[in-house]
């Protein structure tokens, strides 16, 4: 693919991924691919803003090269220094070995960490001003959106926000900008990388977004460092940020189990019926069979979660455990939920369920319910009450 003029001399030389199914050490589904972005900017002076990662290094240098020599680059802007948008930094900084490397001082910490290389590096902070000639580059620091060391960078004069990781999505496509896209799909996959990345750092993205809104700068372009430029309409990523930065959710409840011969299927099917009977929208997902990227998404906007799981020594099934590990870690808030389950000899999945939820900070909104062995009619209907006094809490 050829390079991209995004907006005047301002280009994008990035690579799409058509292919990567995983991402974060496989914590991370990416069934629509993903884009490593990369912008170059001409000017008197020329910087080029985020790399990719290092298997594409040649790509982009490809890329470059058909807009001006790589040897003539002046600065190499590094918004954030995870090797997906750093790693192609060592083979291009030996073609431009004069370049001077911007960024924070924990990017220059990491960059040194994960390459070991001496680059004349600019430590900047929030403020800060780049002058190219008739373009100037102003940094502005974000640190936890979403590691230490990040930050977003962008250009005034033509109203560009270069943010690196926000406001991005794991989206593979020929075309670059949002209004060239199935909308839904877009907002789907933006919806999960907050959810799955993002979500355990909203309060701190809530006081960033604060304080960029506050500043009252201009923006009529976004451009991530994943997936796609936001031109259309900029300020729809910007107020889904906000809205799930403040932790809103609509009236909702998502059901996620693990079942062993069935039992605690069964029973999600008969809380579901009794929360969709009192006019709640709800969706149903056996960790077992679902992707959990897409659950999690789900899980960002809903009110309400109902876990359940089958009894395996006293506690939960495992791959229920390890969801439910990563659910904590997320830490939702303004959220509630109870637990269900059967058991044979012994029950304890249900009170470990409740146990975690506590944990996350998530409201109990009930007492949890389990039954033994296959729940028969009056037990089906007792789950079908449960999920209508659920939906009733919400």
């Amino acid at each position: 693919m050829k390079p991209s003029e995004i907006k005047k001399s301002i280009y994008w030389v990035g690579v799409v991924d058509w292919t990567v199914k995983s991402f974060h050490g496989h914590t991370y589904t990416t069934q629509r691919g993903s884009t490593y972005n990369s912008y170059l900017i001409v000017d008197e002076k020329i910087a080029l803003v985020d790399t990719v990662y290092g298997p594409f290094a040649d790509e982009l240098i490809k890329k470059i090269r058909d807009i001006v020599p790589p040897e003539k680059i002046d600065y190499v802007i590094a918004n954030h220094v995870e090797t997906d948008h750093s790693g192609a930094m060592p083979a291009l900084m030996k073609l431009c070995p004069k370049a001077k490397v911007y960024g924070t001082a924990k990017c220059k910490e990491g960059l040194y960490k994960n390459y070991y290389e001496n680059w004349d590096f600019q430590v900047v902070k929030t403020g800060d001003v780049l002058k190219l000639g008739k373009r100037t580059l102003t940094f502005l620091e974000a640190p936890m959106i979403h590691w230490p060391d990040s930050m977003f960078t962008y250009c005034p004069e033509e109203k560009l926000l270069l943010p690196n990781d926000a406001f991005g999505q794991h989206y593979a496509s020929s075309e670059r900008f949002d209004d060239e896209v199935d909308q839904a799909g877009l907002m789907d996959e933006a919806t999960k990388y907050y959810a799955n990345i993002l979500w355990p750092l909203s309060s701190m993205i809530l006081r960033k977004l604060e304080e960029v809104i506050k500043m009252g700068i201009p923006i009529d372009m976004i451009a991530p460092s994943h997936g796609i430029i936001w031109r259309k309409d900029p300020m729809k990523i910007v107020n889904a940020y906000l809205s799930w930065a403040k932790n809103e959710s609509a009236k909702k409840v998502v059901i996620v189990y693990e079942t062993m011969w069935g039992a605690t299927a069964k029973m999600a099917r008969s809380i579901a019926a009794g929360i969709a009977d009192s006019g709640v929208s709800v969706k149903i997902f056996d960790v077992n069979q679902s992707d959990r990227t897409e659950v999690i998404g789900h899980m960002l906007g809903a009110k309400g979660y109902l876990v359940g799981s089958s009894t395996h020594d006293n506690g939960m099934l495992p791959t229920m455990a390890g969801f439910m590990d990563f659910l904590n870690g997320l830490k939702p808030k303004q959220r509630m939920a109870a637990a269900f389950g059967s058991y044979g000899w012994a029950g304890g999945a249900a009170a470990n369920i409740e146990k975690i939820i506590k944990d996350a900070g998530i409201a109990l909104a009930m007492p949890s319910i389990s039954f033994k062995y296959l729940p028969d009619e009056s037990e089906m209907r007792k789950c079908y009450e449960f999920g209508k006094e659920f939906a009733a809490k919400l």
